[in-house]
């Protein structure tokens, strides 16, 4: 069991993900999902909920929420059926949310994750079933006044829902990390948490550490970052300690998170599932699905990225840590492997595309700019001892700025060619030598550490293209002499 949250108090929590689904059109109209669109134009009579309207699920979404219920080892319900949840809110024209209640369509997954303070751990996945999202009221358009854009009502999404599984707001995290990761590996979501394709509910309780019971609990809304998800955590449950401790109770309702205050803030009583009156949606049939879906959806599920993982420190001989580092994206281990499918050894290329690679990247909206051929052939390069490690650094960063080429020919027009010829070699030691007699008197004289400082001439002699393996060498045959 984790350390409990301070004074004997344990934390709980559960997580509700909401994911929009990789989709063009919206869940039961062919509205455009693109991002970004004027307020209002990317609806229609359907999801502007008009009367008379009737919805028509979107087979794709269907199929990716198949695909993501699989990779979370979820059972997938032939038969589930859709719902109304009925609220009242500006920003739900109908008046209420197409969803699914009793029978979702998968339900039974799990995910395990790296959990800080117990290792490896396993959350389990209650229920996966798939509804419409709201619009967004705005509230800094107009001045005291919300506007309403109705774009995203009716946009596609899968709810996650896990048990009260997490024992503090760093586990939640990870969790959340690691399904992000899936999610993305599978092609069902990009997953950007900016345009609100990802966002997370948390319920929060707290209890004495050694109970079973839970304590009430509360749902804390409106965190749009995993850094926000650890930090809104962590204020509520050290807002219920210190209700608790008080000698107050905790009421059930739901927080808002304040980022900038790092503070929650009551926004309304917490709705039971009764008060949303939820009743099988008359305007659609039971959702059955066609038997060839689950397997085709299964054959379309990649390597996911725990397996990856293993793969890599099995095949390759990397550290955990380094398989980690390589697998957080399906891009960046594909690329990896291209790497080393190109000829490069294995703990080289890591070491490559773990440094310049993902700087590279990072400071280029994520685009890998060398292709994986070309970092082999520069590995190639530095091993064969044409190139040093910092020579071959100035090639990537001009084979970046190019979007490739030739690395042989980039170094020898950046002039970084390594040189191993020993005659070449020995007339820039012959020279370093003679500039500085004193120091050939007190390193024969047994000050021996002073070779770093003839070979650190020797190299500045040659501009850096002096073999670092022949130089040194040549040098002690010199002084010895």
């Amino acid at each position: 069991m984790t350390a409990p949250a301070g004074g004997g108090w344990e934390t709980v929590i559960g997580l509700e993900t909401h994911v929009q689904l990789r989709t063009a059109s919206k869940m039961f109209c062919g509205c455009s999902t693109a991002f970004g669109a004027p307020p209002n134009t990317n609806v229609c009579p359907v999801c502007l909920g008009l009367p008379g309207a009737l919805p028509a699920p979107n087979e794709r979404a269907l199929k990716l929420a198949v695909r993501t219920a699989l990779a979370l080892g979820c059972t997938v319900h032939p038969r589930s059926v859709f719902a109304r949840k009925n609220y009242f809110y500006p920003d739900l024209p109908k008046g209420y949310q197409i969803t699914q209640y009793e029978q979702p369509l998968a339900t039974d997954g799990k995910l395990s994750y790296l959990s800080p303070d117990r290792g490896v751990a396993t959350a389990t996945i209650v229920r996966l079933h798939v509804e419409e999202d709201a619009g967004k009221s705005l509230h800094d358009r107009f001045p005291r006044a919300t506007a309403v854009d109705l774009n995203r009502a009716g946009v596609p999404l899968i709810e996650i829902v896990t048990g009260a599984d997490f024992r503090s707001p760093a586990e939640a995290r990870w969790y959340l990390q690691t399904l992000k990761q899936v999610l993305e590996y599978s092609g069902v979501s990009d997953c950007d948490m900016e345009k609100g394709s990802l966002r997370v509910d948390a319920n929060v309780s707290i209890r004495r550490a050694g109970e079973s019971a839970l304590g009430t609990k509360a749902e804390v809304k409106n965190i749009n970052s995993f850094t926000y998800v650890e930090k809104a955590l962590a204020a509520e449950r050290d807002r219920q300690i210190a209700a608790l401790e008080a000698g107050g109770t905790i009421a059930q309702q739901t927080m808002l998170y304040d980022a900038k205050e790092n503070t929650v803030r009551p926004q309304r009583a917490k709705e039971e599932s009764h008060d949303y009156r939820y009743f099988p949606e008359p305007d659609l049939p039971p959702l059955v699905l066609p038997p060839e879906w689950v397997p085709e959806q299964q054959a379309q599920l990649p390597e996911l990225p725990a397996t990856k993982r293993e793969r890599f420190v099995a095949q390759y001989a990397l550290s955990v840590q380094d398989a980690a580092v390589l697998t957080a994206s399906r891009g960046v281990a594909e690329y990896y492997e291209g790497v080393v499918h190109a000829g490069a050894e294995p703990k080289p290329a890591a070491n490559w595309v773990m440094g310049e690679v993902l700087a590279d990247a990072n400071d280029h909206q994520e685009q890998l700019r060398v292709p994986p051929g070309t970092l082999a052939q520069l590995i190639a390069l530095v091993q064969g001892g044409t190139l040093s490690h910092q020579a071959a650094k100035r090639v990537f960063a001009e084979l970046a700025v190019r979007g490739g080429g030739e690395p042989r020919t980039v170094a020898e027009a950046l002039g970084v060619i390594q040189v191993g010829d020993t005659n070449v070699i020995g007339q820039w030691v012959d020279d370093v030598l003679q500039a500085h007699p004193a120091e050939v008197t007190r390193y024969k004289s047994g000050e021996t550490k002073l070779m770093a400082f003839f070979v650190g001439q020797v190299m500045k002699a040659s501009k850096g293209k002096a073999d670092p393996k022949l130089a040194p060498r040549l040098l002690e045959e010199r002084l010895r002499a």
